[in-house]
C-alpha cells in the first residue's frame, strides 16, 4: 500500500531545500553584517577629513567687504594670492589719527563664510566644520591620534558638540547641550556636569573669561546659516 522508498525520497527533498534556504540566509546575514561593520568603522570610527568650504568669486568679494568694514584685511585669497591693503604691500604704515567706526562693531557672517575663513586661515581646514541653526551652533572636529597612541595610533578621533547661543535679558546665553565621541554621547559627569548649564550665568559673576565675554557683547544672534554679533563700546 505504501512505497517506502518514494516516501523517503519525497520527505528528503523539502528538507534539503530547507537547509539550503537557511544556509543562504546565514551567508546573506554575514555579508550584510560585514559590510555594515566596515561602513561603520570607515565613516564613524575612522572618518576621512572634511572637504574644505570654498567660496566663488562673488562670495569672496562679499566676505572681503564685510571683513574690511570691521577693519580686517588679507584673510581672503583671490587667484591664489592673499588680498592686501596698500600699507601691507609697501611694508610701511601711514600715520593717522585714531578713530572708532561704530559699523566695525557689527559682525555678520554666514555659515559658509565662517567655514571658509577657517579653511583658508587655520590648520583646521579639513578637520573642523561648523553648523548654524536658530539659537544653536554645532561643530564636528576630527583629531588625528598620535602614532604611538595605544591600539588606535595613527587613526582619527571624531568629536561633535552642540551649544545654545542666544541673547536674553541683556546678556548672552551659552549652554552646552552635549559632546559626542564617535557618535557616543559623553556622560555629563565626564563633562564636569556642565551639560545644559548656562556658562555665562554660572561663571560670569566672577572675574574671568565668561564675565569679560558677556561684558563685551551687546547682542548675539544665531540664525539658520547665519551668525550676527554686535560688540559693546
Amino acid at each position: 500500500m505504501f512505497d517506502n522508498g518514494n516516501t523517503i525520497e519525497r520527505n528528503n527533498k523539502p528538507e534539503g531545500r530547507g537547509c539550503l534556504h537557511t544556509l543562504g540566509i546565514m551567508l546573506l546575514t554575514i555579508i550584510v553584517s560585514v559590510a555594515a561593520t566596515t561602513w561603520l568603522i570607515t565613516v564613524y570610527l575612522f572618518p576621512k577629513n572634511f572637504e574644505p568650504v570654498e567660496l566663488n568669486e562673488r562670495e569672496e568679494t562679499v566676505l572681503e567687504s564685510k571683513l574690511r568694514d570691521i577693519g580686517i584685511t588679507g584673510l581672503i585669497t583671490k587667484n591664489n594670492k592673499p588680498t592686501q591693503n596698500s600699507e601691507q604691500d609697501s611694508g610701511s604704515l601711514t600715520p593717522e589719527k585714531y578713530a572708532e567706526d561704530p559699523k566695525k562693531r557689527n559682525i555678520s557672517l554666514s555659515e559658509k563664510e565662517l567655514n571658509a575663513l577657517l579653511a583658508k586661515n587655520t590648520d583646521l581646514a579639513n578637520k573642523l566644520a561648523i553648523d548654524l541653526a536658530d539659537d544653536f551652533a554645532s561643530a564636528k572636529l576630527i583629531i588625528p591620534l598620535d602614532p604611538d597612541f595605544p591600539i588606535l595610533g595613527g587613526k582619527t578621533l571624531k568629536v561633535s558638540a552642540g551649544m545654545t547661543l542666544a541673547y536674553q535679558d541683556e546678556r548672552p546665553i551659552v549652554i552646552l547641550k552635549g559632546v559626542s565621541v564617535w557618535g557616543v554621547p559623553i556622560p555629563n559627569a565626564w563633562l564636569g556636569n556642565l551639560k545644559n548649564v548656562d556658562l555665562v550665568k554660572e561663571f560670569g559673576g566672577n572675574e574671568g573669561f565668561w564675565k569679560s565675554f558677556a561684558d563685551g557683547i551687546e547682542n548675539i544672534q544665531v540664525k539658520e546659516k547665519h551668525l550676527i554679533i554686535k560688540l559693546k563700546e
